[in-house]
C-alpha cells in the first residue's frame, strides 16, 4: 500500500488543507518514499500546487504522468535519482534542487537546462543566462553539425524513390554515425551533446524524411561527484591531462616483415607481406602524474582493463558493439578513459598507494523496492596490500578489503562467481576472496575463501577457461604453477598442484624460471613469456597438465606447440595480453614497439589430438613503432612497455608505458 493518502497530502501541506485542488506548498520530505509511491492519480488532484519538496527520500526517478501543471518549485535533494529526462512533464518549473543525488552530474545540469525552457535557479544558483547558451547557441551549432553530417554522408545513399526498409537502414547509420563523430564542448559533457545529437538528428530526419520521432528517452548512467579519497570530476581531470602533442613527421609503424602503412592495391597484389593490420596512433595521454605534475615522465603504468558491456542500462553505449571505456592504474592513480575520444572520464586517488592492477566484474545490486540493477565495480589494488572497491556509476569507492601485508602484484575476477576476486600477493600467497554484494547504503561483507600457497611472488595469474572453478595457474618468480581451486574441499590452504619445465637457454628442460607473461589464448592454448630472451611459448594446458596422471606435485613438461619470435631483451615485466575473438597476442618491448601476432592460421591445427609444434618461430604479423614524441621540446626516449591490451573485438589497444603515457592506437 502506498504512504501517500488524500489524508497525508492534506496533512503535509503548507498551510494544512482541506481540499486537493487548494493545496499550493506541499512538504513530503523525510518520508523514506519511494517512485512507486507517487500516484499519478492522486497527485492528478494537485492542480495548483506551486511548490514540492521531496527532499531526503529514496526516489530514484519520476513517474511520467505526474500531472502538475502549475508546479513552480521542486526540490528532490538526497535522493537516488538516476535520470532527470521526466522532469520535462513540468514545463513551468522556475527553480529545481536535486542535490546530493549521486547518479547525477554536470551532463545532468544541461539536460534540464534544456528541457524546463523556464528554470532559472538550480541547485541554488542562477542558470538564466547559461541555460539561454545551451537553449540557442549550443542547439544552433550542434544542429548545424548534424545537418552537415547527413549532407556530407548520407543524403546520397537514399534514391529519388525509396523504400520503407531503405530509410529505416540508412536512419540507423546515420543515427550511429551521428552520435560517434558530431563533438562539440568540453569532453565533460560528451553524453549531454550524444544525447542532443541523437535528438536534433530525430528531428531532422523527422522534418526532411517525414519520419515518426523516437520518445525514447533510456536514461544513461553518469560520473560527477566528489569521492571521499579524491576523485576528481571529468572537467578536473582533463584538466590534468597532459595530451602530449606529437609533431606532423611521425614515424610509420612498420611491420617486421614489410612496411605497416597502408597499401594501395597494386602494391597488395604484386608484394608478398606480412598482414597489415592498420593500426593507426589516436592519443597518448599524460594522465597519471604525482600531484598532477606536467613534469612526470618517470610514473610507471601497468595494468588495464576494458569495461564489460551491461546487459542493459545505462553504461552500455547504443552506438558502438563493444565497450570502449577502459580502466587504467599506474602510481597514485586510477583513470577511466574513453578511447575514442581520448577522455579520462574520471581519476581515483590514493595519495599513499601505488596502483598496480585493475579488474572489473558486475554485480548484480538491489537499488530500492526490491528492484535489481546490473552495475559494474572496479576492484584496483597495489603496494599497499588492500584492494579499493568502486562503484563506478556512483562514482563512490565504497570500501576496502585488507587482503594482504605485503604489495598485491595483480586481482582477476573469476567468470563464472561475480563476487569472487584472486588477489596475487608479495607475501607468496594467493587468495580467493567473496567480496559479497552491498545493499542500498554499501554496506558489504568481505570474507577469504582460499589460500594458495606459492614458493615465489606470483605476477601473472590466469583461470583454465574450460574450468575456471577448479583450476588456476599463475606465472611466478621461479616459475609455472597450477592450483585446485574447488571450493567443495575442507582444505583452505593449497600447495601447488604442478610445476611446469619449459626449455632454458641451451635447450634443457627446466621448472626454474621467470614468468612474467601469462595469458589463455582460447580454451586450451596458453601463452607465456619467461625470462629465456627473445621467445614467448605457445603450449596446451590439457596436454601438459593430462600427463600429470593423479597425485599431488608433480613436475610436468609443458607440452609446447609454438614459440613466437620477440625482442632478444633479457629485461623482466614486460607482459603480454591475447584477444580471444581475433587470436591475436600483444606484446611490448624495451624500445617502445609493440608486437601483434595473429595465430588464427595455426590453432585449428594446435587444437587437433595429435597437433604437432610449429618448427620454425613465428614472428610478428606486425610490429607498432614507437612515434617521435615530445615533451616539453624534447624527444621521450627509453621507453618501456610495460603492458598492451585490446578490447574483445580488437577495435582499440591500450599500451601502457614505464614514461607515464598511455598510447591508444585503434584498428582502421
Amino acid at each position: 500500500m502506498s504512504k501517500i493518502t488524500t489524508e497525508l497530502l492534506l496533512e503535509r501541506a503548507v498551510p494544512r488543507s482541506t481540499r486537493l485542488r487548494k493545496i499550493e506548498t506541499l512538504n513530503l520530505s523525510k518520508l523514506q518514499l519511494k517512485t512507486g509511491d507517487l500516484d499519478p492519480r492522486l497527485f492528478s488532484r494537485l492542480r495548483h500546487l506551486q511548490k514540492l519538496d521531496l527532499s531526503d527520500n529514496l526516489l530514484d526517478k519520476f513517474p511520467n504522468s505526474l500531472t502538475l501543471p502549475d508546479l513552480r518549485v521542486l526540490n528532490c535533494s538526497n535522493n537516488k535519482l538516476e535520470d532527470v529526462t521526466a522532469l520535462k512533464q513540468f514545463p513551468l518549473l522556475e527553480e529545481l534542487t536535486y542535490e546530493n543525488n549521486v547518479y547525477l552530474t554536470l551532463n545532468d545540469d544541461y539536460k534540464v537546462m534544456f528541457l524546463l525552457q523556464n528554470l532559472r535557479l538550480l541547485n541554488g544558483k542562477d542558470i538564466t543566462k547559461l541555460a539561454n547558451h545551451v537553449r540557442r547557441v549550443n542547439s544552433r551549432k550542434l544542429t548545424s553539425k548534424v545537418t552537415a553530417h547527413w549532407e556530407k554522408f548520407f543524403r546520397d545513399q537514399l534514391p529519388e524513390k525509396y523504400t520503407a526498409e531503405q530509410v529505416k537502414s540508412v536512419k540507423k547509420k546515420f543515427l550511429k554515425s551521428v552520435q560517434t563523430n558530431v563533438v562539440y564542448g568540453p569532453s565533460s559533457l560528451s553524453e549531454f551533446t550524444r544525447w542532443r545529437v541523437k535528438m536534433i538528428a530525430e528531428e531532422f530526419l523527422a522534418q526532411s524524411l517525414g519520419l515518426e520521432l523516437s520518445t525514447d528517452t533510456e536514461p544513461e548512467e553518469k560520473m560527477d561527484e566528489n569521492e571521499e579519497e579524491t576523485t576528481e570530476s571529468p572537467r578536473e581531470a582533463a584538466e590534468d591531462v597532459g595530451q602530449v602533442v606529437t609533431p606532423s613527421k611521425r614515424k610509420r609503424n612498420n611491420s617486421k616483415a614489410g612496411s605497416g602503412n597502408k597499401r594501395s592495391k597494386s602494391q597488395a597484389n604484386t608484394e608478398e607481406e606480412a598482414e597489415d593490420v592498420s593500426a593507426e596512433p589516436l592519443h597518448f595521454l599524460q594522465c597519471h602524474s604525482k600531484g598532477n605534475s606536467r613534469e612526470d615522465f618517470k610514473t610507471q603504468l601497468w595494468s588495464c582493463v576494458f569495461e564489460p558491456l551491461l546487459d542493459c542500462g545505462a553504461r552500455k553505449d547504443p552506438i558502438v558493439s563493444s565497450s570502449r571505456t577502459v580502466a587504467t592504474c599506474g602510481g597514485e592513480s586510477v583513470c577511466l578513459i574513453d578511447c575514442e575520444t581520448g577522455t579520462v572520464l574520471k581519476k581515483y586517488k590514493v595519495a599513499t598507494e601505488e596502483f598496480f592492477s585493475v579488474a572489473w566484474t558486475t554485480l548484480t545490486m538491489v537499488i530500492g523496492d526490491g528492484q535489481k540493477k546490473s552495475h559494474n565495480i572496479l576492484a584496483a589494488a597495489g603496494r599497499r596490500g588492500i584492494v579499493k572497491l568502486i562503484h563506478v556509476a556512483a562514482d563512490f569507492c565504497y570500501g576496502e578489503i585488507k587482503a594482504h601485508k605485503k604489495p598485491i602484484a595483480t586481482v582477476c575476477f573469476g567468470p563464472t562467481q561475480e563476487t569472487h576476486l584472486f588477489t596475487a600477493s608479495y607475501d607468496k600467497r594467493i587468495a580467493l576472496w567473496d567480496i559479497g554484494i552491498p545493499d542500498c547504503d554499501y554496506n558489504f561483507k568481505a570474507s577469504q575463501l582460499l589460500v594458495l600457497e606459492v614458493l615465489s611472488i606470483p605476477l601473472r595469474i590466469a583461470l583454465v577457461p574450460t574450468c575456471p572453478d577448479q583450476y588456476l595457474l599463475a606465472g611466478c618468480e621461479s616459475g609455472c604453477f597450477a592450483w585446485n581451486i574447488k571450493l567443495d574441499k575442507e582444505q583452505k590452504s593449497r600447495p601447488f598442484e604442478a610445476i611446469f619445465q619449459f626449455p632454458d637457454e641451451d635447450g634443457a628442460m627446466t621448472t626454474s624460471h621467470r614468468v612474467d607473461g601469462l595469458a589463455f589464448l582460447n580454451d586450451d592454448v596458453i601463452v607465456s613469456k619467461s625470462s629465456k630472451p627473445g621467445c614467448i611459448y605457445v603450449w596446451s594446458w590439457s596436454r601438459s597438465f593430462d600427463a600429470k596422471g593423479k597425485g599431488c606435485q608433480r613436475t610436468v613438461s609443458a607440452v609446447i606447440l609454438a614459440e613466437l619470435e620477440w625482442s632478444a631483451t633479457d629485461m623482466s615485466y614486460l607482459t603480454l595480453s591475447t584477444c580471444p575473438a581475433k587470436e591475436y597476442v600483444f606484446c611490448g618491448d624495451e624500445k617502445g614497439s609493440v608486437w601483434m601476432y595473429n595465430l588464427s592460421n595455426y590453432t585449428t591445427a594446435w587444437n587437433s589430438a595429435k597437433g604437432k609444434r610449429s618448427d620454425k618461430r613465428i614472428p610478428p604479423a606486425q610490429i607498432l613503432k614507437w612515434p617521435e614524441l615530445r615533451a616539453n621540446g624534447e624527444q621521450l626516449t627509453e621507453i618501456l612497455i610495460n603492458n598492451v591490451v585490446s578490447d574483445p573485438t580488437f577495435s582499440y589497444l591500450v599500451v601502457l608505458t614505464s614514461v607515464n603515457i598511455t598510447a591508444i592506437w585503434k584498428k582502421s
